[in-house]
Formats: C-alpha cells, sequence, structure tokens
C-alpha cells in the first residue's frame, strides 16, 4: 500500500512538471492565454504531489491558493462577476463563516487559559498591536507606495493574529495554549484597537471613518465568534460532522476572496507586485524576528517565544480583506491583504518546519513568567 501511494504522488510530481512545460511552450506562442489553466493544473498537480510528503504537506494548501491566483490573473472576468451579482460581496460573509468556525472551536476552557499566563498573553497581544502595525507603517512610507496600497500594507499590520498562527504554533511545538489565547484577545480586541490604529497610522493615506470600521469588525468578527461559541456549548454535538466541514469551507473560502481581489486588483498589482510582494515579506518576517526577540527579552520560554513570533508576524488577511471591501476599495488597499495571505502561509510553515525538528528545551531559563 505504501508502494503504490508513492508511485501515485510522484505520477502528480510527474503531472506537473509536464503542465509546466506545457506552459511554457504555449506562453511564447499565439495562444498564450491557454497558459493560464496549464499552470493552475500544474499547481494543483504540485498541491497533491506534496500531501504525500511529510516535510512538504503544509506547503499544499498554499499551493493551491497560488493556483487560484493564476487563474485570476490570467480570466479575472471569471473573478468579478457572475451575470448581475458582483462576486466580491462574498467577502463578508466568507468572513463571517470563518469567524463563526472559530468560535466552534473555542470553549470557555480557551478563556480560562488567558487566567493562567497573563504575562504570556499581554505580552503578546502587545507586541501584535504594536510590531506589526509599525512595520507597515515604516515599510509603507519607505516604499513610496500609492496612498491606498501604502493603507493595506498598515491594514494588514493592524490586524489581529489569524487561525494559521495556532496551526503553525502547533506543527512548531510551541506553546498551543499561549496561541490560542493571544488569538482569541487580540480578535475581541479588534474592533476598538484596529480602527484606532488605522486612524493613527493610515490617516494621512486615507480617510478612516472610525465609526464605521468599528461596527464593521463587530458585525464581522465578534458577532460570528461569539454566535459559535454559542453554538459549541448549545448544539455543536448533534452534528459531529461539522468539525470536519468547518476547516474545509474555511479554505475554500480564503481562496475564494483571495481569487477575487487579485482579478479585482489585477492592474494595480501587475504595476507594483513585485514591490508589493517584497514589502509583504519583509512586513511577515520582521513580525517573526522582533516578535521572537521581545519574548527572548522578557526571558520566556523557548516554547512561549516561538508562539509569541508567529502570533506576531501572522494575521487575519481575510479580515483586512473584508474591511477593504467594505471600504470600497478592494482593489487597491486589498492588494497587500490578498498577497500577505498565502505569504504568511508560505513563511509560517518552513518555519514550524524548522523548529518541529529542534525540540525546544522544556526548561525555562528563569522561573516562568506565564505562571
Amino acid at each position: 500500500m505504501a508502494f503504490s501511494k508513492s508511485r501515485l504522488f510522484s505520477f502528480f510530481y510527474v503531472l506537473a512538471i509536464l503542465f509546466l512545460l506545457s506552459f511554457i511552450l504555449v506562453t511564447v506562442g499565439p495562444r498564450w492565454m491557454l497558459g493560464g489553466w496549464l499552470l493552475m493544473l500544474c499547481f494543483f498537480s504540485l498541491a497533491i504531489a506534496f500531501r504525500g510528503h511529510s516535510l512538504l504537506k503544509g506547503f499544499s494548501y498554499t499551493v493551491i491558493i497560488l493556483a487560484m491566483v493564476s487563474l485570476a490573473l490570467y480570466y479575472p472576468a471569471y473573478f468579478v462577476r457572475v451575470g448581475d451579482f458582483k462576486l466580491s460581496r462574498l467577502i463578508v460573509p466568507l468572513l463571517q463563516v470563518i469567524m463563526f468556525g472559530m468560535g466552534t472551536e473555542l470553549s470557555l476552557k480557551d478563556f480560562a487559559q488567558v487566567l493562567r499566563m497573563p504575562k504570556g498573553v499581554v505580552l503578546g497581544v502587545i507586541c501584535h498591536y504594536t510590531i506589526m502595525p509599525l512595520v507597515g507603517f515604516a515599510l509603507a512610507n519607505l516604499f513610496r507606495f500609492p496612498p491606498e496600497i501604502a493603507a493595506g500594507i498598515i491594514l494588514v499590520g493592524c490586524c489581529p493574529s489569524g487561525l494559521a498562527s495556532n496551526v503553525m504554533s502547533f506543527l512548531a511545538k510551541a506553546n498551543l495554549a499561549l496561541s490560542v489565547s493571544v488569538t482569541t484577545v487580540s480578535t475581541l480586541l479588534a474592533p476598538f484597537l484596529t480602527p484606532f490604529l488605522m486612524r493613527m497610522l493610515a490617516g494621512r493615506f486615507i480617510e478612516v471613518n472610525l465609526d464605521a470600521m468599528i461596527w464593521d469588525i463587530t458585525k464581522m468578527v465578534v458577532f460570528p465568534v461569539l454566535a459559535g461559541l454559542l453554538f459549541h456549548y448549545l448544539v455543536r454535538g448533534r452534528f459531529k460532522w461539522l468539525d470536519k466541514l468547518m476547516p474545509v469551507v474555511s479554505m475554500a473560502g480564503i481562496a475564494l476572496i483571495i481569487a477575487v481581489i487579485t482579478a479585482s486588483g489585477r492592474e494595480s498589482l501587475l504595476k507594483v507586485g513585485g514591490l508589493l510582494v517584497l514589502a509583504t515579506l519583509l512586513h511577515n518576517v520582521t513580525g517573526y524576528t522582533l516578535g521572537y526577540w521581545a519574548a527572548r527579552l522578557f526571558k520566556f520560554r523557548e516554547k512561549d517565544c516561538r508562539t509569541i513570533a508567529l502570533e506576531v508576524g501572522m494575521q487575519n488577511a481575510g479580515l483586512a480583506s473584508a474591511l477593504a471591501q467594505t471600504m470600497g476599495r478592494l482593489a487597491t488597499i486589498g492588494l497587500a491583504p490578498a498577497i500577505f495571505g498565502p505569504l504568511m502561509n508560505t513563511t509560517g510553515s518552513s518555519l514550524a518546519s524548522w523548529w518541529h525538528h529542534r525540540p525546544p528545551d522544556e526548561e525555562p531559563q528563569t522561573t516562568s513568567h506565564l505562571k
């Protein structure tokens, strides 16, 4: 059985190479528009092949995102509207479903964890809402992007940490309980801190309606999370299939959101794409680095340092995308979140995989700060 599975995954590697060669041949010819489908098939084949390798398995979803992005760049019309319906209208409902799914995974025990490790949670949240917004502001000014694209970089930095950080913390053998606590607290604080930070840091680039953003985040994040928490205690036991369905729905929703944003902002992305990817990568990696060393400075255990690094560097790019949509600037402000999402999953998977093979020293450097 193992041998047959190995051959199956090897087949998809070969298939990916064949699709890539076909893409290259078609691209230089008159029928270059077919290249989008071939590139998409190449990425999908590669994603399946990665599932058969323990080190590459974590990158499978990111490669699927690249497949969707390639389609959106080649055939943007398919992702802008269907008939008279604009697909961008799906972004907010999809985010609400994703946040509802997050709520179903929470319990009162998770909130109790905050009381058990207050110093770790406080440091994680403070680092998250200072490092990422300020680094985003610095990069937006350094690269001199058009105002709305610059505001998108800052918006990513001002959002709470995302669910992906919890997965990466688990893979990195970090403190998963601390990760969930920081994600939960930063998410619940988002209606207050994200609009305030955007007004303060992005106000020179775009007009920020503080009251409107507070209400948008509340209805897109807080209400769905609380509804999911109620569902967890009232009816979840009757729908065990939901445990398997929600992650799939969340991943599909994020992929569609990124494709819609890519299609909507295609022209802007082609103009500043390379520099925006570089700025986003610097934003993400600087978050990991400063988050880790901030925890080291306060002499936290290695497991906790890893957790805070991932919590600081990984953002809720879906929320940033939804806010860009509600602001009516999806094609510009929404570009940085669309790039940040798949990029942080790539870097986060790489970092988590590297840490996974280097188990942390369980002994704290001093008396644990989490007690």
